[in-house]
């Protein structure tokens, strides 16, 4: 007769967790589905902002603005060699690379993403990095120094009010934003959260 194996709160010690385990040789099936979140919204922003500026290429000249809105908005085209809302112009190649570096560096935390809300924050990113990444690559001037094209002025034409922005600008600063309430809130990539010192699981008590 064998002796009982020790347990804590009434469960065997060594029993195995089943909520984020793999099949044999796979991937969790919580990860798949999180990873493809995050595809798709990468996807469906890059697809928007691509269609968006070449739609304004072709059909609004430089320096041209269209109001629409009542004013409230104006179609501009421009051309920025800066980051994100033309700030820091001319500056293309470094912010070229620094694109990069953002798309491998989501790609790679993607193994690990358990959490929905940083699924859409990164997708969000990830899709707006590579919608100006692209222009930057092959757009004029040249090869990693293209100008990105933006064409949403807010309240005054030319960005007098507010700088020039496109889709991909939107959606980098939207993602940022819902990162930044997530890490306020303390959710972590693996979808548990860190409260006071506390990490707790999904559903799961608070373990010390």
């Amino acid at each position: 007769m064998h002796p009982p194996r020790p347990t804590t709160r009434g469960a065997p010690l060594d029993e195995p967790r089943e909520d984020r385990s793999a099949p044999a040789g796979g991937t969790p099936p919580a990860r798949r589905a999180r990873t493809r979140l995050l595809a798709a919204i990468a996807v469906l922003v890059l697809l928007a902002d691509l269609a968006s500026k070449l739609l304004v290429v072709a059909t609004i000249d430089r320096g041209e603005n269209i109001r629409l809105l009542g004013g409230a908005l104006y179609l501009t085209h421009a051309r920025n060699t800066g980051a994100a809302f033309s700030f820091a112009e001319g500056f293309t190649v470094v912010f070229t690379l620094i694109a990069a570096v953002v798309v491998v560096v989501i790609v790679r935390t993607a193994r690990r993403l358990f959490s929905t809300g940083w699924a859409v924050a990164l997708g969000l990113v990830l899709g707006g990095a590579v919608g100006n990444l692209v222009d930057r690559v092959f757009r004029d001037p040249g090869f990693l120094r293209g100008g990105v094209v933006d064409f949403l002025s807010v309240f005054a034409p030319d960005g007098r009010v507010y700088p020039i922005f496109n889709i991909a600008d939107s959606a980098i600063v939207c993602g940022g934003v819902l990162g930044v309430l997530l890490a306020l809130r303390g959710v972590e990539f693996d979808g548990s959260r860190h409260a006071r010192g506390r990490e707790v699981g999904d559903g799961g008590p608070a373990r010390p």
